[in-house]
């Protein structure tokens, strides 16, 4: 089975680079935004508690995201690999991530980082919000305070991954075709 952990700043990429990925490697692509939106827009427990951090341009605690994880994991479980989209985002996470999937006699294969400079990533998200309406993409300030949420807990995941020799980065500017072709290189590469 064939996990990777797609992983960078939020408007990197990750969901757009996760589409072509799941079918080139026939993975199930779990995005955390994707849980949250579908469990927000049916009002479960979860979803409304998720709402009300990523409103304030939050992180949605540990409890609540695994939660989410683990239940879409368990329901497509017979896929041929996972491509976790958002998620770990701590150290805390990862540890529970990998005890979750070591009971499945399964492991993450890699976590790849796709790499923009946040002036980039600002400018991405507020035209995102544009057309997409999501309030956390709209405001600039909630934009730079889900980047200092993510520096300061979220990157130290690349020294854990890079303990397991599972890290890689890759540029993520380009067009979609060229940040394609070097993921899927890179991916080739352990395959």
């Amino acid at each position: 089975m064939t996990n990777i952990v797609l992983f960078g700043k939020p408007g990197a990429g990750k969901g757009t680079q996760a589409d072509f990925l799941k079918i080139k490697y026939n993975l199930f692509h779990i995005s955390t935004g994707d849980l949250f939106r579908f469990n927000i827009s049916n009002k479960t427990s979860l979803g409304n508690l998720a709402k009300a951090y990523i409103d304030n341009g939050d992180l949605v605690p540990d409890k609540v995201t695994i939660e989410m994880l683990k239940e879409c994991v368990e329901a497509n479980f017979k896929s041929e690999g996972f491509i976790f989209d958002g998620f770990p985002r701590t150290i805390s996470q990862a540890k529970v991530l990998d005890q979750f999937l070591q009971k499945k006699k399964i492991s993450i294969s890699a976590m790849i980082s796709l790499e923009v400079d946040e002036e980039i990533l600002i400018k991405r998200l507020i035209d995102r919000g544009k057309i997409s309406g999501r309030t956390d993409d709209m405001d600039e300030s909630k934009v730079r305070n889900r980047f200092r949420e993510y520096n300061m807990k979220t990157s130290i995941l690349q020294d854990y991954y890079k303990k397991q020799n599972k890290f890689h980065r890759i540029s993520g500017i380009g067009s979609i075709e060229k940040i394609n072709s070097r993921l899927t290189r890179l991916i080739d590469s352990f395959l």
